[in-house]
């Protein structure tokens, strides 16, 4: 546990103290409201332009901020800076704002601080994220809890604090977010699996990435919950060296009877909690694939740890709705199913998709490569996929990696003309599954933009 840096700062009377947030996307602008909400005094800072919308946010809650540079002079006069989550520690700014002893914290240890007795449940993981902890929300908000969900997906978390504060809060937390830590502390913790994944924010060694996933329970207690998979090398391997006799450890697998938590017995899913049992069909399961069938277990073991019946848990996870360009169907073109996966910015992401994947495929890949190791899905694209279509400006690296897996490879710079390709390489039956593994902006704005621009394509088929 870290020190408490902020024992100078009397959070509940904050006069005359500035407060520098460095970032002003949802995250920064978010901060900022509940800063000045709370009596500091706040400067936003960001050396891009900020979006149109967050200016009038700021202009709104008369916050002063500036753009497309950064003001030492003023940034060096915080008490406190506030650092958004894209922002690394190598930032020449941040080495400043800390050789000066100024403390830096993410906008989730904020949001944290003024919490009061709400009660939080953060979900981190490599992959999986967004959808686990939209499911959780869905759980909760059946059961007609007083929720919000938070952080990486949707509205920030300083901000909901600020301007409709709630009971609950169902976080995204990134190891970004967990990097700016210091008292925050979920009540139930869900750490879903760890892969490899922006090594280059962590010096290039992956055990740094560990260490900022498991900060998750750092702060809890015995009233807490830590929930994990136990299906996976890599958290299993860190058990083995550290303690978690603090808080109380919950595990799901999909490979072998489990004590406290979840396990698959057949097509079942069993929950066993101290005294609760709960047994659900995976068919039953809105989200299908067996990635999603670990996600769907963390959920349920969170929300029967917060109390909710097991009918209301049983309802929810039969009638969710899959986010939008994470495995959403898009439609059936004479008999050709369309699944748009653009959240996949990653080589693991693209495994899980393919993972899934019970029809012939054919699989359009790339982007902005990430340092991207093909290998890892070498075995899956030979089993499942009959073709594979690139889309970015420089696909190199794939036609390289796949030459010999797959006979057909098509290089394509378009959403419209990647989906035109693959339908003429479809037959009925088959699959095309957008699932990138790349970054976006060679082509399009970001991942939502990608996969809005692959279902505009497909309708016009």
């Amino acid at each position: 546990m870290h020190p408490d840096i902020f024992k100078h700062i009397d959070f509940k009377n904050p006069a005359n103290r500035k407060l520098v947030v460095l970032g002003a996307g949802e995250s920064g602008v978010g901060a900022a409201i509940l800063a000045k909400q709370k009596g500091f005094s706040v400067f936003v800072s960001d050396g891009n332009t900020i979006a149109e919308k967050y200016k009038l946010e700021l202009q709104q809650f008369g916050i002063e901020f500036e753009e497309q540079l950064h003001s030492i002079h003023k940034i060096e006069e915080a008490a406190i800076v506030v650092k958004s989550p894209g922002i690394a520690d190598k930032n020449e700014i941040i080495k400043k704002v800390k050789q000066k002893g100024i403390p830096v914290i993410s906008e989730v240890e904020l949001a944290y601080r003024y919490c009061g007795e709400s009660k939080i449940i953060a979900i981190t993981g490599s992959n999986g994220k967004s959808t686990t902890t939209a499911l959780m929300y869905h759980i909760l908000d059946k059961a007609g809890m007083d929720c919000a969900m938070v952080g990486n997906i949707g509205i920030s978390f300083a901000k909901q604090v600020a301007l409709a504060p709630k009971q609950w809060y169902v976080a995204e937390i990134s190891s970004f977010q967990l990097d700016d830590i210091i008292a925050f502390k979920p009540h139930v913790a869900v750490l879903l699996n760890i892969t490899e994944d922006h090594l280059d924010r962590y010096e290039y060694n992956f055990q740094n990435y560990v260490n900022s996933k498991f900060r998750i329970i750092e702060n809890q207690t015995t009233d807490d919950y830590f929930i994990y998979c136990d299906d996976d090398d890599v958290i299993k391997k860190e058990l083995n060296k550290i303690s978690i006799t603090h808080t109380n450890p919950l595990s799901f697998s999909m490979k072998h009877e489990i004590k406290n938590g979840a396990y698959l017995k057949g097509d079942q899913m069993m929950l066993r909690i101290q005294e609760e049992r709960v047994s659900m069909s995976i068919y039953d399961f809105a989200l299908k694939g067996k990635h999603n069938t670990y996600n769907t277990m963390a959920a349920c073991i969170a929300a029967t740890t917060v109390g909710i019946r097991k009918e209301k848990i049983r309802e929810a996870v039969n009638d969710f709705q899959s986010l939008a360009h994470r495995m959403e169907f898009v439609a059936t073109v004479r008999g050709v199913e369309f699944i748009n996966d653009s959240k996949a910015t990653n080589v693991n992401s693209t495994w899980f998709a393919l993972e899934s994947m019970n029809k012939p495929t054919i699989l359009i890949l790339g982007g902005i490569d990430k340092g991207n190791d093909y290998s890892l899905i070498t075995d899956l694209v030979r089993e499942k996929v009959k073709a594979i279509v690139c889309m970015g400006t420089d696909n190199k690296k794939i036609v390289t990696a796949f030459k010999n897996v797959v006979p057909v490879i098509i290089e394509t710079a378009s959403a419209k003309d990647a989906v035109e390709q693959s339908f003429k390489l479809a037959t009925k039956g088959d699959v095309v599954l957008l699932s990138p593994a790349c970054a976006s902006f060679d082509l399009f704005k970001n991942f939502e933009d990608r996969g809005n621009q692959f279902k505009v394509a497909v309708k016009d088929l």
